[in-house]
């Protein structure tokens, strides 16, 4: 189980967009914890209601259809629905990028049949930007 850093939401495989939306709903269903997500539990639910809204906004774009609210609503239903603009922003940092990049690397590189040049590419742009960011810290 994994939330895929923030700045990749956009550049996901569809497997792992369609993944992350059950992993969501998972985590509205059982309040699920795993050593990859425990972290989520450290902020408020405002910062997972940002994270589900751009996945959600990801996937309409791509016209995936969602068709089902019922375990978010419950689990986000006393829950001030304001964005953040950089949800979990201590722990989604550069390091967490090149973990997350790595892991989607493989992906790449073993031939994920949904994966294409294009979009691994702009990974990649996107992974060097944020490795210069940081060289010049």
């Amino acid at each position: 189980m994994r939330l895929w850093h923030v700045e990749l939401i956009d550049v996901l495989p569809k497997s792992q967009l369609l993944a992350q939306w059950r992993e969501l709903n998972s985590i509205f269903a059982k309040e699920d914890r795993h050593i990859l997500i425990n972290y989520i539990y450290e902020y408020p639910k405002t910062h997972l209601y940002s994270y589900t809204t751009l996945v959600m906004e990801e996937m309409q774009k791509r016209g995936f259809q969602i068709r089902t609210f019922d375990k978010m609503n419950r689990y986000f239903e006393f829950v001030e629905q304001e964005q953040i603009a950089h949800p979990f922003a201590q722990h989604h940092d550069a390091t967490y990028f090149e973990i997350c990049f790595y892991n989607l690397k493989e992906k790449y590189i073993r031939g994920q049949k949904d994966y294409r040049p294009e979009q691994f590419e702009a990974l990649a742009a996107r992974f060097h930007a944020i490795q210069q960011e940081k060289d010049m810290i």
